[in-house]
């Protein structure tokens, strides 16, 4: 089996391993490279001792399972885990084990030359998996581990403690009592609250109608009318929100327990499973129905356990004789009562009823609500000094009350997003949920930086005032000594003219400038949201892009070849040019290093200027040339097809101009043995151009190749839409301004995060690189414009930062003065001045 398959269908594997001992041959690449084992423990027993081998969750090692299987191949095992245990190990096929421990089983393993027995060799580590009460107490009482997810409902969470892995939870009820809408609910919460991935799986209700129930109950619209299609300018609002909703629905025909226990391994890492519904009189179209409920039930019991997340799913009957034979580890029973509000029994398979909660129906808008008692006492939290002892901050709680007129709905004007979050803070403060409140941060975080406009109200400023506060840095310390806080990750904005430290290209190859919750989209009503503007600019391609290549194909082919070095970004100064840092102390006391250069009495008089250009990263998205599909191995080339986009392996130009830096920028300072290098198409095509006109002597000649066919528009609706944001926003100034660059230059930095754990929607290097590189070569060619018409080049940097020696206080004839993309900021100042950076 080919390692892609393999990652599809891990746990599967594992599972045969683990339950059957079957043995699976894995491979890597075209020509099987590297080939492991995917064997169950008792083929190699030493897998069994904590620690004595790199260990993996499941969830971890589908992520990486590329990295894994080069590892095991090389002979070192990878054991594979299901929360801390055990249940199978990753083995080199071919090679010896290179490193073991002093375990009898392993040294015969390693001696075998890494041919493991078929048969379980004695040890006292076979044998069931035990686990000590220590062991057992210390999952128990670890803050925040005894929550599962939140049900969306605060009495409800209260009342079961929340949806836990590995279990199955049925909600009985009646036709008409609503226990779809705890499905619904549970769905709507972790899906569209927490950003995690949701399976919900319909046998009885279409797509349709349950699209329909998730709009009404975000939007508080009337459910039968939206099924007209009649929507209000909210309920769009609302809907345009849903788009990138990790929510998966499979509505299809003979939807069966073992279709969806199939369908999990292979819809990404999902938090939870909604099954709606099961039902109680046989049905010939829908297999999860009549006599054959009992079969399905186990079925998602052990697809919970197997997979170890909480499936919940709903019955449409009250009938005990019936629910107690689907054997539910816990079983949410629905009873309307008189007084219109609904009664939810709470029993657990081995104890019986262990408590309940009320719930108030509101079917119009095809939700549940918490009762007033419930929502009173959440309002009440927020002054109780005893609960926030137990779970949240004094911020937290402030929140949460500045929000409370906005979230029940008493006052309009915060975006659905918003809303949404904020109500599930009061949720999970109301309950004591540390878990979803742990995962509301970054989220929240994300929403107090997005800068809302809110109502010029009493309650507008209230709740402005806690979201600030609430995003707002934790006070430095009063120790009689002073402790340094940890540096916020930088946020270069787009269009900086910054010229940076030295030691800021320390980071550059192992750290994007991101931080988590970078890669959540943006609020609704955020004053640029550049995430999700880049991501539709992607998707509108007729060419069916690529955004994301696999985890387990970024350690072969073109991928590894690419580096940050590959934008080109001249370090240039003059070598007539005496360049020196010196410090500076800022208005507000920080003390920084600053430029300063020294020019030649051969240059004349003059000052310098110094030329900052304005969005080069956007304006370099107006024409790219990328390729949106894989990159393919098309080897050395004859000429450079224009058609083509990619990586090319090139030797260094010879470029004698003194007065210019080197086209290909730093990138000349890193060759490989033979003195070549790899570049982007932009360079290829700067080169072209400068070989055609003479400034070039020799020709290209391309080494090695890996391209795709080329498109220069893929990110040009994300350019059309930055520039029309800026030529509003720059004349606001202030935070939106601020805000919007920030968000461009995040959106732009994700199209290749750094970190393993990122969620970006795009990993893609080559888009990032040539991006940046397009930017570098329209940079470097406007200031060789420059020189072309005999202005003199003091320093070259980065994509938008150029210094002239100019007589007359004069910026060279070649830049467009402005505001605008491509426009440039000219400034003045004497020899022997610092060169000013940011709010100098």
């Amino acid at each position: 089996m080919n390692a892609s398959d393999a990652r599809r269908d891990l746990y599967a594997l594992v599972k045969r391993a683990n339950d059957d001992g079957v043995t699976t041959l894995i491979h890597r690449g075209s020509k099987q490279e590297a080939r492991v084992l995917l064997a169950p423990l008792d083929r190699f027993p030493a897998a069994r001792k904590a620690g004595a081998f790199p260990s993996w969750v499941l969830s971890a090692a589908q992520k990486d399972f590329g990295t894994l299987i080069g590892r095991a191949a090389g002979g070192q095992p990878q054991v594979l885990r299901r929360n801390s245990t055990p249940v199978a190990v990753l083995l080199p096929a071919d090679g010896p084990i290179s490193s073991t421990p002093s375990d009898t089983a392993a040294h015969a393993a390693a001696t075998a030359g890494g041919a493991v027995t078929s048969q379980p060799t004695p040890s006292r580590d076979a044998g069931r998996r035990l686990a000590t009460l220590g062991d057992a107490l210390g999952d128990v009482i670890t803050p925040g581990s005894a929550r599962g997810l939140s049900f969306g409902l605060a009495a409800l969470d209260a009342a079961t403690g929340g949806l836990h892995p590995g279990r199955l939870v049925l909600v009985a009820a009646p036709p008409q009592v609503g226990g779809s809408l705890i499905g619904l609910a549970a769905a709507r919460h972790t899906a569209l609250a927490l950003n995690h991935r949701v399976l919900y799986a319909a046998s009885g209700p279409n797509r349709a109608d349950i699209t329909r129930r998730i709009i009404a109950a975000e939007a508080g619209g009337d459910y039968a009318r939206l099924k007209t299609g009649t929507l209000t300018p909210h309920e769009q609002e609302v809907v345009q929100r849903l788009r990138n909703a990790p929510l998966l629905i499979d509505d299809g025909s003979d939807l069966t327990a073992e279709a969806i226990a199939e369908t999990v391994p292979v819809a990404g890492e999902l938090a939870l499973v909604v099954v709606d519904r099961l039902q109680r009189a046989r049905n010939p179209r829908l297999p999860m129905s009549g006599e054959h409920l009992p079969a399905a039930s186990q079925v998602l019991r052990e697809l919970a356990r197997t997979q170890h997340i909480p499936v919940l799913a709903v019955v449409d009957t009250d009938d005990p004789a019936i629910v107690n034979l689907l054997d539910a580890d816990v079983i949410l029973t629905l009873t309307a009562h008189p007084d219109g509000e609904t009664n939810v029994t709470v029993a657990e398979r081995d104890l019986g009823v262990i408590g309940s909660a009320r719930l108030r129906p509101d079917l119009a808008h095809a939700r549940f609500l918490d009762t007033t008692a419930t929502a009173h006492a959440t309002t009440a939290a927020a002054g109780d000094s005893a609960v926030r002892d137990i779970v949240g901050s004094d911020t937290d709680h402030e929140l949460a009350a500045a929000a409370l007129p906005f979230t029940s709905g008493a006052l309009q004007g915060l975006p659905a997003e918003a809303t949404h979050l904020l109500a599930a803070l009061r949720t999970a403060l109301a309950a004591g949920n540390i878990k979803d409140l742990d995962e509301l941060r970054v989220p929240l975080r994300a929403l107090a930086a997005a800068g809302l406009r809110l109502p010029g109200t009493d309650e507008g400023r209230r709740l402005a005032a806690a979201l600030h506060a609430h995003n707002a840095p934790p006070p430095a310390p009063t120790d009689s000594v002073a402790r340094p806080a940890a540096p916020e990750p930088a946020r270069p904005a787009a269009g900086s003219g910054a010229v940076a430290d030295a030691d800021d290209e320390v980071r550059r190859d192992d750290d994007d400038g991101l931080v988590p919750g970078d890669e959540e989209d943006e609020p609704q009503g955020a004053v640029f949201p550049a995430l999700r503007i880049l991501k539709d600019s992607v998707t509108r391609s007729k060419m069916h892009p690529v955004p994301v290549i696999r985890i387990e194909d970024r350690e072969d082919g073109p991928w590894p070849l690419i580096s940050e070095d590959m934008d080109g970004e001249p370090r240039w100064v003059h070598p007539d040019v005496t360049s020196t840092r010196v410090a500076h102390t800022r208005d507000n006391g920080k003390r920084v290093r600053r430029d300063q250069l020294d020019v030649p009495p051969s240059f004349g008089d003059g000052v310098l200027c110094l030329i900052d250009r304005n969005g080069s990263f956007p304006s370099a998205c107006s024409a790219v040339p990328l390729a949106p599909n894989k990159l393919l191995h098309t080897g050395p080339l004859d000429a450079f097809d224009r058609g083509q986009a990619g990586i090319y392996q090139i030797d260094i130009p010879e470029w004698n101009f003194p007065g210019m830096p080197h086209p290909l920028g730093r990138l000349i300072d890193r060759p490989d043995d033979q003195g070549r290098v790899w570049v982007t198409t932009p360079h290829i095509k700067q080169l072209e151009r400068l070989h055609r006109e003479g400034h070039l002597t020799a020709p290209l000649t391309i080494h090695d190749s890996w391209t795709g066919k080329a498109n220069e528009s893929l990110f040009k609706p994300f350019y059309t839409a930055a520039r029309e944001a800026r030529t509003e926003l720059i004349q606001a100034g202030g935070e939106p301004y601020k805000n919007y660059k920030t968000r461009l230059s995040i959106a732009l930095r994700l199209l290749w995060p750094k970190r393993p754990e990122s969620r970006s929607p795009f990993w893609r290097p080559d888009w990032r690189m040539s991006m940046v590189a397009e930017a570098s070569v329209r940079h470097w060619l406007n200031a060789f414009k420059a020189v072309q018409e005999g202005h003199t080049l003091v320093a070259l940097r980065n994509v938008d930062a150029a210094i002239f020696w100019t007589p007359d206080e004069t910026p060279p004839g070649t830049y467009r003065i402005g505001t605008g993309f491509g426009q440039v900021k000219a400034k003045f100042i004497q020899p022997g001045e610092f060169i000013p950076e940011g709010d100098d």
